[in-house]
């Protein structure tokens, strides 16, 4: 469970942008994530997957942030 707020992924219905901590259930099986349209900023949605399908994301990094450790 690698998701992070920010966080970009693609499925079959559009882009979507994580807005909101991830967060497991049943045991850590299912994953959770709160996330919003990129092409529509107020339409949010939860969206559950199971914790060991793999997810292409696209992460956005702030140049100012500086090197992750």
């Amino acid at each position: 469970m690698q998701l992070q707020i920010g966080d970009r992924m693609t499925d079959s219905t559009g882009e979507w942008e994580v807005v909101g901590r991830p967060y497991t259930t049943n045991g850590s099986k299912n994953a959770h994530a709160r996330v919003q349209r990129v092409s529509q900023p107020g339409v949010t949605e939860t969206k559950m997957r199971a914790a060991f399908e793999k997810v292409r994301v696209r992460r956005t990094v702030d140049p100012r942030a500086g090197p992750r450790r």
